[in-house]
């Protein structure tokens, strides 16, 4: 890798790492560009996913002694997101990975939908206590979210917002400090997993880990000086455009295979 094709990554992941404190979504963005400057798939993510976890570390540490990371039900999170994330980074998933950026976007899609219909969401503290169901749903979406995320991550922590807003009730203050937090185990435990497999570029895995650690404190800063309000937006405006590049390359995609 040249000099200056170091250079656009680190910037790229410096802005990604910043805007994505709010958004999620952050490997949507960073391992498209790192193999289009020649990085082997299964490095690129084994790569990547050595960065997050320097990013959920600085997007955490804003948070810290604030009073909006759930402590009540970290631990019973923290558990299912190291179990699904070691699912995620051993097993060969039966879905193709071809199809991930097609299920993702849609996801996403559907999350903005549901945002927009409940505009109250994740804006204003919830009056009412989260139903039985509602808090039981939004463990087992930890687990099944925590697969992926130890697999590729792409979207893993914009859906694991969504989710929580919308089954937990929690601020989008909330819910992105308490993900940040999650996020550290969850790419910390499939690192050491693409670790032990000898997949991880070390030079270039400390270099984009050290930008966006960076970035992920400054995101953080940025994310506490804003209202619910604000973040919403932010949110949902990044998060419906990322769907609909990424539904339109699956789509562009799908059209070049059919064609061939």
């Amino acid at each position: 890798m040249t000099t200056i094709q170091l250079l656009v990554l680190i910037t790229v992941f410096l802005i990604a790492s910043v805007i994505s404190v709010i958004t999620g979504s952050t490997s949507l963005i960073t391992v498209p560009i790192m193999l289009q400057f020649g990085v082997e798939p299964r490095t690129a993510l084994a790569t990547n996913m050595l960065a997050l976890t320097f990013m959920s570390v600085g997007g955490t540490l804003p948070f810290i002694g604030k009073g909006v990371i759930d402590r009540r039900r970290l631990p019973r999170l923290i558990v299912l997101t190291l179990a699904g994330s070691i699912l995620g980074a051993l097993l060969v998933l039966v879905v193709p990975s071809k199809s991930m950026p097609l299920i993702i976007s849609i996801s996403m899609i559907v999350v903005t939908v549901l945002s927009i219909a409940n505009r109250n969401a994740g804006v204003v503290p919830a009056e009412v206590i989260p139903s039985r169901i509602a808090e039981i749903a939004g463990y087992i979406v930890t687990f099944l979210l925590g697969i992926y995320g130890g697999f590729f991550s792409g979207g893993y922590v914009t859906l694991l917002t969504a989710a929580y807003v919308m089954l937990f009730r929690m601020t989008f203050v909330q819910a992105i400090a308490t993900t940040k937090l999650i996020n550290i185990f969850s790419s910390f435990v499939a690192t050491l997993i693409f670790m032990m497999q000898g997949i991880v570029d070390y030079k270039l895995g400390v270099i984009l880990g050290f930008t966006m650690f960076i970035g992920g404190i400054i995101g953080g800063h940025i994310t506490l000086s804003l209202s619910s309000m604000w973040l919403q937006r932010i949110y949902l405006t990044v998060v419906s455009i990322l769907a609909f590049v990424t539904l339109r390359k699956s789509w562009q995609s799908n059209q070049s295979a059919s064609h061939d």
